[in-house]
């Protein structure tokens, strides 16, 4: 049965557990790439790494390219009720909080397509 993971360690940890990873990381290259904000996270990047770049590409996204961003979340279809409920009032925390919501959905339609297939 899924269960989201509590936070971005956690989630990357089960990712990582479960041998889905690379999984993972070819979504996230993909859906960014529908969204038309290549983004081509080698497979060979560790997790520590891919938390660190998804949370500067999410800065900037939300810091110079808003439109763009709001593009990206409704490809990815990160709940919007969720992102309503961040505090916006520092952006380096929101993007955060955004990185680790997309990285959720991108884990769920991953481990839904291994489990359900």
């Amino acid at each position: 049965m899924y269960v989201a993971p509590k936070n971005t360690d956690l989630l990357l940890t089960q990712a990582s557990v479960e041998n889905l990873y690379l999984k993972l990381v070819e979504q996230i290259n993909k859906d960014f790439n529908l969204a038309n904000e290549g983004i081509d996270f080698p497979m060979s990047i560790a997790p520590e790494e891919l938390k660190i770049q998804l949370h500067e590409k999410i800065y900037r996204l939300i810091q110079y390219k808003f439109a763009e961003y709001l593009n990206l979340l409704y490809i990815i279809d990160v709940p919007e009720n969720e992102i309503k409920q961040l505090d916006g009032s520092d952006i380096v925390e929101l993007a955060g909080q955004v990185s680790f919501l997309i990285l959720k959905r991108e884990w769920q339609k991953v481990w839904f397509r291994n489990y359900y297939r």
